[in-house]
């Protein structure tokens, strides 16, 4: 396993400090696709999970709040409820939200829906859903997942906004999803990740493909108000980062937000897996 850094001009708004940007090269059939992850509250575990199903548990070795290592503890498919292995059509998983008392869920793309995962056994109960889950195409699924501190759930997905320049955000809530507010969604940029802080502010991970590489953006939504407010806190060029699909938001010691994000490399060799650690400014 190889781990490198390198750190360098790539956003536009100066809200985030970069902290560093890691390559992490693993070996194995579990390693690569990584979509979704969360890192414990003080950054020394982080779960991802791959979109051939497997989910793996890591530890972080920091130095003075920088990532150095990663050792890689455990990792497990997922299985359906029964615990009988998911099909190859419904494994492709994308997000993952879990929650202050450790319950967690995971979103699926293709066969689009969101399931409760026992982290243990790697099993999936799916949840009802939402008539609108069932006519998204087949690439532009549930991939953004979050938990709000009242523990209510949230997804929107990575479709095209509609012809009022908004998409969706869905809420689960007693047992059933519903639309809770509309996102605008200026540009060419795609939900492709999501996370509350602790205050119940959403940060949204977005992602647009150009032909010179991906773009990342970072908004922060306030959604206290039925008109969800939006901040822009990260725009990068072109080919800064990797495919970036996953974020988690999180306070280090010096009570300082930190957003640590990861990229799927598609099980394609001229991608890579990075983790990117920015820390707000502000």
């Amino acid at each position: 396993m190889v781990l490198w850094g390198a750190a360098r001009p790539a956003w536009a708004e100066p809200a985030l400090r970069l902290v560093s940007t890691v390559t992490w090269e693993g070996e194995g059939s579990w390693f690569g696709g990584f979509s979704g992850l969360e890192l414990s509250p003080d950054g020394r575990e982080m779960t991802v999970l791959s979109d051939r199903g497997t989910l793996v548990q890591v530890n972080l070795i920091r130095d003075n709040g920088i990532i150095q290592a990663l050792d890689p503890q455990r990792y497990n498919s997922f299985f359906n409820q029964d615990g009988s292995a998911l099909g190859s059509d419904f494994r492709d998983v994308e997000g993952l939200a879990m929650s202050q008392d450790g319950m967690a869920y995971v979103s699926f793309e293709h066969a689009h829906r969101i399931a409760k995962l026992n982290i243990q056994s790697g099993r999936t109960q799916d949840l009802p859903g939402h008539p609108d889950f069932a006519k998204l195409s087949e690439n532009t699924g549930l991939e953004a997942l979050a938990i709000h501190p009242d523990g209510r759930l949230f997804t929107l997905s990575e479709a095209a906004a509609d012809e009022s320049g908004t998409t969706p955000l869905y809420t689960y809530e007693k047992g059933r999803w519903q639309i809770s507010h509309r996102v605008p969604m200026p540009g060419p940029f795609r939900p492709v990740g999501a996370d509350f802080d602790d205050h119940g502010r959403l940060y949204l991970l977005e992602r647009a493909v150009t032909p010179l590489g991906f773009r990342s953006r970072i908004r922060r939504l306030d959604l206290n108000a039925s008109l969800v407010k939006t901040e822009t806190l990260l725009t990068s060029f072109p080919a800064a980062f990797d495919n970036l699909e996953g974020i988690s938001v999180w306070q280090d010691q010096t009570g300082a937000t930190r957003l640590t994000l990861i990229s799927d490399d598609n099980f394609f060799s001229l991608q890579t897996t990075q983790i990117v650690e920015f820390a707000l400014t502000e």
